[in-house]
């Protein structure tokens, strides 16, 4: 590799470059030179009109269904599809067949994605198989690679179990994942509980739903300490009791999916099973408090929620259709669309980069000489309109097609590699 960005604004907050517009030289995965302007005639040129670029992304929360159902996107494919989204690193669920619950399991994802431009940080699940019984290995899959711990939209009822979770991960230094969501409030619960449900007719998920099973969770944080991050909050009180408990000054972390931002429940009037996601999209006043959130620092970080489905599950009457989005393609797109000129693109940048990246203790790629190059390059002011057919991902459960986008991915550079059309 050798590579020459040229007149890109650097976002890296406490680096000397930081908001400056500089040329980047790339040379064997490293950064060779940060200057005002270099001239190499045997470096291929990397440049746009409104070229920015940030330490790489991290998606906190992505599924790829590999083992187990690679036909829904697959480790190859979804590491590609994340790459084109603008992530260098994706934490993938354990939620697949059979589940990640040990070592072997965390080094088969690690080895299959060991020459991937984006790197694969596995989360495995809490308890074996799912089943919530008995804990899974933990010290061994942090040996492995193993980077947090969660059930994920799998409901742990088990709360003894989930307070030795708690517990344990305080002695390897490991991050618990929760997924607050309780189905079992109300049984085939298929959007959000509200007015534009109760006129549809459609039995509705309520928000207490999402927040009886997050107080349960912040009340074990208190009372056995450890490091929980919530993933996928939706609702005001969530976002309020996540604020207090950072008050109190608990050990918590979260973070939403970027497509939050974007729809309401009303979105699911055309019974258009490609809205149907979880959490459920929210009403306006659920919206408008994960912005005050964003801005207040209460939410940490944004992820994809990247839930990959065949068409024999999304293309089928609402009840019955699967819950889930493919939107590792449009999760910066669709959060810079949406909070715009009212959020600085510094700190939404954050929530893509230093966040999840500190969250997580993983050590963040740095704009200084010598260093390896791990970047993001994108055109937040780019406007756009996003093609259903030209996505890279297996599944095209999105309900983006044909929406009209500000700020683009250009690529990423990563592992000695760059995905962008020079």
């Amino acid at each position: 590799m050798n590579v020459l960005i040229k007149k890109a604004r650097i976002f890296q907050r406490g680096n000397k470059h930081h908001l400056k517009t500089r040329d980047i030289h790339i040379k064997n995965g490293r950064v060779l030179k940060i200057a005002a302007s270099i001239k190499d005639d045997s470096a291929k040129e990397i440049s746009s009109e409104n070229l920015c670029v940030s330490a790489g992304w991290l998606d906190m929360r992505a599924n790829f269904r590999e083992p187990g159902h690679e036909y829904k996107e697959g480790l190859a494919n979804g590491l590609r599809t994340a790459a084109k989204g603008g992530f260098t690193g994706v934490v993938s669920m354990p939620t697949t067949y059979p589940v990640v619950d040990n070592n072997t399991a965390v080094q088969f994802l690690k080895n299959n994605s060991a020459t991937a431009i984006t790197e694969i940080f596995p989360a495995g699940s809490i308890s074996q198989g799912l089943k919530g019984k008995q804990l899974s290995e933990f010290h061994d899959m942090t040996q492995s690679g193993a980077v947090a711990f969660t059930e994920d939209t799998a409901l742990l009822n088990n709360t003894n179990l989930l307070s030795k979770a708690l517990e344990y991960s305080k002695t390897i230094g490991a991050l618990v994942y929760s997924f607050p969501y309780d189905p079992n409030l109300i049984s085939d619960g298929q959007m959000h509980e509200g007015k534009t449900s109760t006129l549809l007719g459609m039995r509705g998920i309520p928000n207490v739903s999402e927040e009886i099973q997050l107080s349960r969770d912040i009340l074990l944080l208190k009372h056995f300490g450890g490091k929980l991050h919530v993933v996928a909050i939706s609702t005001e009180d969530s976002v309020n009791m996540i604020r207090t408990a950072k008050k109190e000054g608990l050990a918590i972390t979260c973070s939403i999916h970027a497509h939050q931002l974007s729809f309401t429940d009303e979105a699911v009037s055309t019974f258009d099973s490609r809205f149907k996601v979880l959490p459920p999209f929210r009403s306006e006043a659920d919206r408008k408090a994960l912005i005050k959130g964003l801005k207040d620092g209460t939410i940490d970080a944004i992820c994809s929620g990247h839930e990959p489905e065949d068409v024999e599950e999304k293309k089928r009457e609402f009840t019955l259709a699967a819950f889930g989005i493919s939107s590792l393609e449009t999760a910066f797109s669709a959060a810079n669309s949406e909070l715009g000129k009212n959020y600085p693109l510094e700190d939404l940048v954050d929530k893509f980069t230093t966040a999840p990246r500190d969250i997580l203790g993983i050590s963040i790629p740095q704009f200084e000489e010598g260093e390896v190059a791990n970047f993001t390059l994108f055109d937040p002011s780019k406007k756009w309109t996003f093609r259903r057919e030209e996505m890279l991902s297996k599944s095209k459960n999105t309900p983006y097609n044909n929406s009209k986008f500000t700020g683009k991915v250009l690529g990423v550079i990563n592992r000695g590699k760059s995905s962008i059309d020079y």
